[in-house]
């Protein structure tokens, strides 16, 4: 299985250092109804994201208009559709429609629309950008007409004009965005394009700039540093552009503020690998849900590495008996209900109900103590010497130690990554018997769960519970483009 480290592991761009996770489950937005009218046939949005799923309709931005107009002057709304298209549509009407797919699941993309229906030429009305590239081919294209109005900038809505995650409030339509957005923009009164947010490195790589055009009468730039819920300069909703527009939140918390960014791309769950009678994934494919009723699966980190020392956590909110965490070499395949983690060679799984450590379905060596719902599990993987070690509640068992190198005190010896099956290794946790629901929180420094304290990495990247191992790192991009894997 390929992995996909997405964009922006170069640390010399300009960084932007926090996220917002949607969990479309929660029926999450922010909203704000403009106190002065702005222009209503200009208009541009900029926006980061990294999508939970590949095959779920989401809205990223919406615009909406009760005053009565009709339906495609009172609403509109930038989404991504089940298919994996983008689509810049009205009710009744789709003006753009993508072919290109927007379905990889471990990567940032970053989109901008420019409207300004003023103009002459109908192909101008309406730009899509997406990392860089102006879309020029689509699906489906139906220009807006001349000097159309929308509604993203009207004082006519009852508190929903303009919304973030959603297409309307949660009494209508109800479509919500489930993923990550970072560096938000609304700019009023211009058609922008994406060089104006962005650039493309000496690689060819998109990534951010900062923007330094002028905002007009609604424009709003979010960045995602607050962590109150009012709509404030200290709110997750918080407007820096200086218009001090702030947002107001909609089932949204500051746990759900993450450093998971476009020049920052944290590890989550692979979406894309999960196979077998699916594991339902949410907080930004953090949580892990399965059905052990009828199937014994696993599920796997979208980011797997072959050098290197790395660290995450996993809360085990539900666990089974047989609930298993580890690291595995390969996805579960969606051959037979039978593919558990420890079941295949060169996965390696601690085993809730007696600590013991399995791989290559055998009993197992005993390694530590028993575990229960609620415990947090640490992996401490080093893949320089080969050495897999397992901490319960910030103890390492069989009294490890990941700091002892190649004398690997107190490890679990693993096979090197070269000889494995996909020639890395991945964080991984499933069930081995069908014997009940698990429920797994994945901290790989992003944590959709609150922490009685914080710990970073050496260099400053994720937030645990428990002390990081000197030498060890959260399992991220900038690390990555560091330290190797």
């Amino acid at each position: 299985m390929p992995t996909i480290l997405g964009a922006n592991s170069d640390t010399r761009i300009f960084p932007i250092d926090n996220s917002l996770r949607f969990n479309d489950g929660d029926s999450p937005d922010l909203k704000r109804l403009p106190s002065a009218t702005g222009q209503s046939i200009k208009g541009s949005l900029s926006v980061w994201v990294k999508f939970s799923n590949d095959n779920t309709e989401v809205a990223i931005l919406g615009g909406f208009d009760n005053s009565g107009a009709d339906d495609n002057d009172g609403y509109l709304v930038v989404k991504r559709i089940a298919a994996g298209n983008l689509e810049f549509a009205g009710r009744d009407t789709v003006w753009l429609k993508t072919t290109q797919l927007l379905r990889d699941t471990s990567a940032w993309y970053h989109i901008v629309l420019g409207i300004d229906t003023s103009l002459a030429t109908a192909d101008d009305r309406q730009k899509l950008y997406i990392n860089g590239v102006q879309v020029t081919s689509f699906a489906t294209r139906n220009n807006a007409t001349r000097n159309q109005d929308f509604p993203m900038n009207t004082t006519a809505g009852n508190d929903d004009a303009l919304l973030i995650g959603a297409d309307e409030d949660t009494g209508g339509k109800g479509l919500f965005f489930d993923g990550y957005m970072a560096d938000f923009y609304w700019i009023d009164q211009g058609q922008k394009e994406a060089s104006d947010f962005g650039e493309f490195n000496d690689n060819g790589v998109w990534i951010p700039k900062e923007y330094t055009g002028a905002f007009g009468v609604n424009g709003v730039h979010l960045e995602f540093k607050g962590t109150g819920t009012s709509a404030d300069s200290s709110g997750i909703g918080a407007d820096t552009s200086g218009n001090d527009l702030h947002f107001t939140v909609t089932n949204l918390a500051a746990i759900d503020v993450t450093t998971d960014t476009c020049t920052n791309n944290f590890a989550t769950i692979n979406s894309l690998a999960n196979q077998f009678n699916p594991a339902a994934l949410s907080e930004g494919n953090t949580r892990v849900d399965f059905d052990n009723g009828t199937s014994t699966v696993y599920n796997i980190s979208n980011i797997g590495v072959a050098s290197g020392k790395w660290y995450c956590e996993v809360k085990t909110v539900t666990i089974p008996d047989e609930g298993e965490i580890g690291i595995a070499s390969r996805a579960c395949t969606a051959a037979g209900n039978n593919d558990k983690l420890t079941f295949n060679e060169f996965n390696y799984g601690y085993t809730a109900n007696n600590g013991n450590v399995k791989s290559n379905n055998t009993g197992g060596a005993s390694y530590g103590d028993s575990y229960n719902d609620g415990d947090i599990i640490g992996i401490a993987l080093d893949l320089d010497n080969n050495k897999l070690y397992f901490s319960k509640n910030g103890t390492f068992q069989n009294s490890g130690d990941p700091t002892t190198g190649s004398t690997g005190t107190g490890a679990v010896a693993i096979e090197a990554p070269s000889g494995t099956v996909d020639g890395v290794y991945y964080f991984a946790g499933g069930d081995n018997k069908n014997d009940g629901n698990t429920r797994m929180d994945f901290n790989f420094g992003n944590p959709a769960f609150a922490l009685d304290s914080g710990n970073a990495d050496a260099d400053g990247h994720g937030d645990f519970e428990f002390a990081v191992p000197s030498g060890y790192f959260a399992l991220c991009t900038k690390n990555l483009a560091e330290y190797g894997g």
